[in-house]
């Protein structure tokens, strides 16, 4: 091991211009080699930066980097959207389930991936921790793998162990891992949508939940349920809570009973603590958690996914704000059509009816330029404060109706307007 660990301004030097650098992202992204390959920003020219989502301050996306690093990213985090929305990255669109084929069939070959790792075990194995998603596949395919190496990288069981024979330098560091708490920022708003969607969680569900305040109302909600499982491409600090006070048990699923499958996770330092070397948990590849053939397997799968704004008809925008490119397709069509085709399945679009300023996010077209991420054939439950609309098997003037009956009141006249414009003014048949 002596041989490899090097300063991670020596480990960088390999970088050269042109090559196409993988960054292991969400908790795992490995600042401190990130901050010594700025510091050589001088020497490199047009260095490509692939990543899924990375979190804590980037100094590569900053403006004055610009001729230096271009981010070509597969998912768009806060921490670069104005590099994104300025011309100094792009945006590829793709499903989370599908990154790794870019890597395996030489579409984005990767010539050196920056990893962040556990201390490697007796056997000499270290640990991905808490990102497996792509960054295995990105580090089997990688022609040279840099990991900076840190006692406070949880050890997780499962895809993401990687011998230091595969490892051709390391970098001693002891940083703490970026946290987050949703649940602190939870609104009324929030609570309602939460009791709502825990409504529609039976018993025995397993459940596929996203990370940010109304996932995490979701989860302060279902305390009444028993023998809930998790199948999830990431969870936060409240599954920690469920599991501890036995709702989560994973005993009925079908694809690995018993333990709680992600790709990655986010969270407090008690879920970083909670999640080492714990065998309850199996962190896997997000080509295997997110692959509708596996999750559908399980029964009752109920996938709870948010969205930026959603028309008259179910079209899903969830990665943009017009032509603004906010976040990224990841998991929710995996996970809504995996859902859906589960036995008993429900997948779940859950949202605020209206923005911080007052639009309302149901809205009769999307604006224009913005994605559609789910399609309005994926849809069956909308959930916002003002109730749970059930479009799946609707004809398009039934869902409007539908949608606009959830929608804040403040805007439902100008939306059935729309409705009756668009569709006629045909009495609304309740089904």
């Amino acid at each position: 091991m002596n041989t490899k660990m090097v300063s991670a301004d020596d480990a960088v030097k390999i970088i050269r211009s042109n090559n196409r650098v993988f960054v292991h992202g969400s908790a795992a992204t490995p600042q401190h080699l990130l901050k010594a390959l700025a510091r050589r920003a001088g020497e490199l020219k047009n260095v490509e930066l692939i990543a899924v989502s990375t979190l804590g301050e980037l100094e590569l996306a900053k403006p004055e980097y610009a001729d230096s690093f271009y981010i070509n990213s597969l998912f768009v985090s806060e921490n670069i959207r104005s590099a994104i929305n300025t011309g100094r990255g792009n945006y590829v669109p793709i499903f989370l389930s599908e990154i790794s084929r870019l890597f395996e069939k030489d579409i984005l070959p990767v010539d050196v991936a920056l990893l962040h790792v556990s201390p490697p075990d007796k056997h000499g194995l270290c640990s991905l921790g808490v990102s497996v998603d792509v960054a295995r596949a990105a580090a089997k395919f990688a022609k040279y793998i840099i990991a900076q190496v840190n006692p406070k990288m949880p050890r997780t069981h499962g895809d993401g162990f990687i011998h230091l024979d595969q490892i051709n330098a390391l970098v001693e560091t002891d940083d703490n891992l970026p946290e987050v708490n949703y649940a602190a920022s939870i609104t009324d708003c929030d609570c309602t949508i939460g009791r709502f969607v825990a409504e529609l969680v039976e018993d025995r569900s397993t459940l596929q939940l996203g990370i940010g305040a109304i996932p995490d109302a979701v989860l302060e909600s279902l305390g009444h349920c028993k023998d809930l499982g998790i199948h999830t491409e990431m969870f936060s600090n409240g599954v920690i809570d469920l599991i501890k006070k036995g709702v989560i048990t994973n005993k009925y699923k079908k694809k690995h009973r018993g333990k709680t499958v992600t790709s990655f996770a986010i969270g407090s330092r008690e879920l970083y603590s909670f999640i080492d070397d714990n065998p309850q948990f199996a962190f896997l590849e997000a080509e295997y958690v997110n692959d509708g053939r596996i999750i559908r397997t399980n029964p009752k799968v109920v996938a709870i996914n948010s969205a930026i704004e959603i028309d008259l008809t179910g079209q899903v925008c969830a990665d943009s704000i017009g032509t603004y490119q906010y976040s990224g397709v990841g998991g929710q069509m995996d996970f809504i059509r995996g859902a859906s085709l589960s036995e008993g399945g429900k997948p779940v679009i859950a949202m605020a009816s209206a923005t911080k300023k007052g639009a309302s996010k149901i809205v009769p077209y999307l604006k224009q330029g913005a994605g559609v991420v789910t399609t309005r054939a994926h849809v069956h439950y909308v959930v916002t404060e003002y109730g749970v609309a059930y479009l799946y098997g609707k004809n398009l003037r039934q869902r409007a109706y539908e949608l606009m009956r959830i929608a804040h009141p403040d805007h439902r006249e100008a939306l059935e307007q729309e409705i009756t414009r668009r569709f006629g003014s045909n009495v609304y048949a309740v089904s």
